[in-house]
């Protein structure tokens, strides 16, 4: 092979909405940089987030699998021993099938989430091997379940304003979001605007870096969300600065929102959520003499017992106050829905057996009946990831539990498997890939060789399929046919094909700059805005934008939040970062508990305990914590993370996971009985 550097076009599955187009060095064929491409994805526009930047560290790092594994000592000792691919693979495919006809197929979970967002690598050959075995289903609800399902009741997933269009709104809400962390080009976009007039609004507990910025920044109590947006809504109301003409074209379920929002003055709500009255007044009086107006809803927004009402009421904010229409107008969340993807073009319809909640893996793990006997662990690390964190590490430690991880590196996870196995990363197979915020599609080939043994997704489930029985090799696709049908169950195949072969990616049938009530229109069966869908005001406890108060106690009066960083998004190259990682709180309430920065602290409640070192930081609120996500055991002095604070409640709508709703108190660990550090570990 040639030692001179090569140019191969790539592009970014990660779970990012920016869908970065990537141009990869390749030498020797080793990935040896990684810069942003300008001639695909407009929004990628030259460059990349860090995490990505820095790829060739992780597809170098120590921690890279190699080859498969089985286990040689107790689980969460990390001793293995190396064997063969036909080894694991047989090992594997005669434990399933013993513990299918055993136990039946329900005592098998498979746990991924979005450890890669590839269109082949998740929801193909794996989706065929777990439900001919007829495995437990997952629910995927730890991100964008409550969102989802908020944007599906109201608007079916409509496609949002296109993040170059910001550059034409005067008026921008960044509301549960920090572009900062993940989704960095919208923060040049934003400049942009602010550079031609437009004014900005964040609202968020911590004073994120655009919030520096900002005309107003809102820093609510974590979890009160719904009760600003309602205020919001009925303050349009009673000024007459609510749309009545649109919504009567457009809308149903007005007058039932109006009730609802009726009993949240600006007073109550800001009381409520911790604001100046005078602030939140502010931000009406903004929104409402603004327009174009857009609203960036996040996915912070969520992460708590009230989520999904929460979502509801600032994606009904547009429609009250009439601000669609027009080019920058509106809102965005995620358009994933942009691609009107068939279901389950591939493998056929999900069976009917029993779903498990991701959320309460450590329940499942624990308690499930019929048990859960066999767990496969792939695109995550599922105890870095998970609420209530010690529950499954409880549940990990189990020694009848048959654990297979698939992984790029050897993750938290990975110490309690039985087998492990070595996966390729997207630059080293083949990948079908859409944004959720970019309107954009791309198929990238390989740019490097896999190290070592490492084998891709879509290889390895379809082998195990064989394996275990329930599939021939004619009934799947080569990966390229496999690729062909993803793109024909968008219903534009055709069309899709030519334009990935003539530019290097494909858009939506809306186009890359949709704009909403014009070009695009909700994709609900009456093609209307449902304020108060009923099928959500069935799912929510008490009803949509029924409201659920703080679960902080004088015990635990903190809130702890775990908010995306530059450096993790998810716990994917949460290897990379290998230093301890602190707990951030707010001066005044280090002083109320004689806590000095630097000092090594003991953040706790009845769940479990992480113990780390504190740094003090006015950006934070007071009254709230944070600790980040994507956190591993070496992160931490007791190898616990937020995730052990965290409940295993659920939202409102959804069943998404409530990592906003630990509440926490800190104290300095230097106080810590003898025997308090068992209690991360139960």
């Amino acid at each position: 092979m040639s030692g001179a550097p090569a140019v191969v076009r790539a592009a970014c599955p990660l779970d990012c909405p920016d869908a970065c187009s990537l141009d990869v060095t390749v030498e020797a064929g080793r990935v040896t940089k990684i810069e942003g491409s300008r001639d695909r994805n407009e929004l990628t526009a030259g460059f990349i987030c860090s995490k990505v930047r820095t790829l060739p560290r992780h597809l170098r790092a120590p921690e890279r699998l190699l080859h498969p594994l089985v286990r040689a000592g107790r689980k969460g000792e990390g001793a293995f021993e190396r064997i063969s691919w036909d080894d694991a693979l047989d090992r594997i495919a005669a434990r399933l099938i013993e513990i299918r006809d055993r136990f039946g197929g329900e005592a098998i979970l498979p746990y991924a989430y979005g450890g890669s967002n590839g269109l082949l690598s998740d929801g193909t050959t794996d989706a065929l091997l777990f439900r001919r075995l007829g495995a437990s289903r997952l629910a995927r609800t730890v991100c964008a379940a409550p969102t989802g399902r908020a944007a599906t009741g109201l608007y079916g997933k409509m496609e949002g304003v296109a993040l170059p269009d910001y550059v034409h709104a005067k008026l921008i809400v960044v509301w549960g979001c920090n572009p900062s962390a993940t989704g960095i080009h919208l923060v040049p976009i934003v400049r942009a605007a602010r550079d031609a007039g437009a004014r900005l609004v964040v609202v968020d507990p911590r004073r994120i870096p655009l919030a520096a910025q900002a005309d107003l920044h809102l820093a609510p109590r974590p979890g009160s969300d719904a009760p600003l947006a309602l205020a919001a809504i009925r303050e349009l109301y009673a000024r007459g600065a609510a749309d009545l003409d649109f919504l009567a074209r457009h809308a149903t379920g007005v007058e039932a929102l109006r009730q609802r929002a009726e009993p949240w003055t600006l007073a109550r709500a800001a009381a409520e959520a911790d604001v100046p009255v005078a602030d939140l007044e502010r931000f009406v009086d903004l929104y409402a003499e603004s327009s174009p107006a857009v609203i960036r809803c996040g996915w912070g927004v969520e992460r708590n017992r009230n989520g999904g009402s929460a979502v509801a009421a600032i994606l009904s904010l547009p429609a009250v106050a009439g601000k669609f229409g027009v080019r920058g107008g509106g809102y965005t969340m995620s358009n994933s829905g942009a691609w009107r993807f068939a279901a389950e073009p591939l493998w056929g319809p999900e069976p009917t057996t029993r779903t498990i909640n991701m959320n309460r893996l450590g329940e499942a793990l624990e308690r499930a009946e019929p048990p859960v006997r066999a767990l496969f662990v792939y695109n995550s690390n599922a105890l870095a990831t998970t609420p209530n964190q010690t529950s499954v590490r409880r549940g990990l430690e189990r020694e009848d539990l048959f654990t297979v991880v698939f992984d790029q590196v050897a993750t938290d996870t990975a110490r309690y498997a039985d087998v492990v196995l070595p996966a390729t990363h997207f630059l080293e197979h083949r990948e079908l890939s859409r944004g959720y915020g970019a309107f954009v599609l791309h198929v990238s080939e390989p740019a490097a060789a896999p190290p070592g043994e490492a084998r891709p997704n879509y290889e390895v489930f379809a082998e195990l399929a064989m394996r275990c029985g329930v599939a021939r090799a004619c009934e799947i696709p080569a990966e390229r046919e496999a690729v062909a049908r993803v793109l024909d169950a968008t219903g534009r195949g055709e069309a899709l094909r030519a334009e990935l072969a003539e530019r290097g990616y494909g858009l939506p049938a809306a186009g890359a700059r949709p704009v909403q009530f014009v070009d695009v229109f909700p994709h609900t069966a009456d093609r209307k805005i449902h304020l108060v869908p009923p099928e959500l005001d069935r799912e929510a406890p008490g009803g949509l934008h029924a409201y659920r108060a703080d679960p902080a106690t004088g015990r635990f009066p903190l809130a702890l939040v775990s908010p995306a960083t530059s450096r993790t998004v998810s716990s994917t190259f949460g290897h990379l970062r290998r230093g301890p990682v602190p707990l951030e709180m707010h001066p005044d309430d280090a002083a109320a508990r004689g806590l000095a920065d630097g000092e090594r602290v003991r953040i706790w409640n009845e769940l479990g305990e992480v113990i780390c070192d504190l740094k003090l930081s006015s950006a934070m609120r007071p009254g709230v914590v944070e600790l980040p996500k994507g956190l591993w055991s070496h992160n931490t002095v007791n190898g616990a993370t937020a995730n052990a604070l965290a409940p295993d409640s659920l939202t409102d709508l959804g069943g998404g996971a409530c990592f906003n709703d630990a509440r926490v108190e800190v104290e300095r660990a230097a106080a810590l009985a003898p025997d308090a550090a068992s209690l991360a570990h139960g």
